[in-house]
């Protein structure tokens, strides 16, 4: 197939078509860009080289969750005395693959494809490579390079991929990654889950859940580092309580398996050895961005993205170059992405129409400030994890003067025993002393997922702690602990 990029050199050749905005990727990202730029009036074209919809839809949060909701579903019944007496049998693993696989579509893209269409945007099929400024040529299935020109700007959406160790016997091992993970349709006796990440301990409590004896293996000292300590803590908990052998402080250093339908022993930095029918590495993700034409702009291939506020690219003569998701590394959260993708629309649609963009005003309809002041997440465990903002270590370490408070769910909340009997579960918020608002909430336990959000707008939103006292909390649920958390501030 001719590359018209090879050596870092454009083709030269006059462009196929024309359009206002050309999009690099059709996931959830670059749908939501083409959809607000299509809105805005631009003439826009997306290309595709996967299926449409992305790492997201078919590999990632949504099979994902199809398969831990059962799981959950049964763990929150155990907890009900009334309800637990009638959960007497495993979980019917051909349904929950089912359940997965009918969410996916089947790995056929043909909705979202029609719904890009049906938004009145142009779907080019094939590997898009920049062919300079403002130049993008799609080599398509059938053999063809088709040049695209945009007037407006290209919106690099090309996401990222799981990352493997090189290690030695890493490609006899034939691992998996959180592709494999997520559309396989049978379950190993014994997997090998190294990560403790959001990946890593959704996967070991789903794949446990489905019938697998699940060993974690992680690096650091605790679960999730990245959210606040608790949290390792409890989700460590559960994990064990459910019969999943997690490990702290260790590393595979090794792998060995000789035969494709051999076991894979791990060798351990400890000395020991560990044996599993499969392992799944959840140790991180890697730009696409190796082979997307970066040379052919004087950028680095196979780098981040590093942008703006605006989710501009930094760089010579790039203003007409933006990124989002997670090709941009702000924030590797399908929600963050669409969420960079609104503001490259109002940014776009403002430049176009000569009003002046400013990318150092925060929390402006043209920057993306939450990426770094309030990122919801929440991990789809047995309990639960929800967080947003910063950690109680996080802030103190970007110089806030702060005061973490720390309430036990089960032990102050009526709602939260009515929703489970003996709760198990806790919550943080973590308050900026010199100005009065929180910067950090979390929460771990059984359906506090559908807590964050009040939490998300009292942190974007830097609600005054004495407003918060005028957020009554229905009585009796979870949400109480709104309420708790507020009388343990004033003590």
């Amino acid at each position: 197939m001719n590359n018209p990029t090879r050596g870092g050199l454009t083709s030269g050749r006059a462009p196929d078509a024309e359009y206002d905005v050309v999009v690099m990727g059709a996931g959830p990202v670059g749908q939501t860009v083409a959809d607000r730029a299509r809105a805005a009036g631009f003439a826009v074209a997306v290309a595709e080289r996967e299926l449409v919809g992305g790492e997201c839809a078919y590999w990632g949060c949504i099979p994902s969750k199809a398969m831990l909701r059962p799981v959950i579903a049964v763990a929150d019944t155990g907890r009900v005395d009334g309800a637990r007496q009638a959960v007497t049998g495993p979980l019917d693993v051909a349904g929950v693959f089912a359940r997965r696989d009918h969410y996916t579509a089947n790995w056929d893209d043909t909705g979202q494809a029609d719904g890009v269409k049906n938004i009145g945007a142009e779907l080019v099929r094939g590997h898009a490579r920049l062919d300079g400024v403002r130049r993008v040529a799609v080599a398509t299935p059938e053999d063809r390079v088709v040049v695209l020109a945009a007037r407006q700007a290209v919106v690099v959406c090309t996401g990222s991929r799981a990352a493997l160790p090189n290690l030695p016997g890493i490609a006899q091992a034939r691992a998996w990654t959180n592709r494999a993970a997520t559309d396989s349709h049978t379950v190993p006796a014994r997997l090998a889950v190294v990560g403790g990440g959001p990946v890593g301990v959704e996967m070991a409590t789903a794949w446990q859940g489905l019938g697998a004896s699940i060993t974690l293996l992680a690096r650091t000292p605790g679960l999730l580092p990245r959210m606040e300590a608790l949290v390792g803590e409890l989700v460590a908990d559960g994990l064990r309580r459910a019969g999943v052998d997690v490990r702290t402080r260790v590393a595979v250093s090794a792998l060995r398996r000789p035969a494709p339908t051999d076991p894979v022993t791990l060798v351990l930095d400890d000395g020991t050895e560990l044996e599993a029918d499969e392992i799944l590495f959840a140790i991180g993700r890697l730009p696409n961005t190796d082979d997307i034409g970066l040379d052919t702009i004087g950028l680095t291939p196979g780098s981040w993205l590093d942008v703006n506020d605006t989710c501009q690219v930094l760089g010579p003569h790039q203003d007409w170059l933006y990124a989002a998701g997670d090709a941009n590394h702000r924030a590797l959260l399908t929600h963050q992405g669409k969420y960079q993708a609104r503001i490259i629309g109002n940014v776009l649609a403002a430049r176009a129409g000569g009003q002046p963009v400013d990318p150092t005003t925060p929390w402006s309809a043209y920057t993306a400030t939450a990426d770094v002041h309030a990122v919801p997440q929440v991990v789809f465990t047995d309990p639960e994890a929800a967080a947003v903002g910063l950690t109680a270590e996080q802030a103190e370490r970007a110089g806030h003067r702060v005061r973490a408070v720390d309430v036990d769910l089960g032990a102050t909340v009526v709602g939260a025993n009515l929703y489970a009997d003996g709760y198990p579960g806790r919550a943080r918020m973590v308050v900026d002393l010199d100005h009065n608002h929180l910067l950090g909430v979390t929460f771990v336990g059984p359906g506090v997922a559908e807590l964050l959000t009040s939490a998300t707008v009292a942190v974007a939103g830097q609600v005054p702690i004495d407003r918060l006292w005028h957020a009554v909390p229905c009585f009796p649920t979870i949400s109480e602990i709104w309420l708790r958390l507020l009388e343990a501030y004033r003590g």
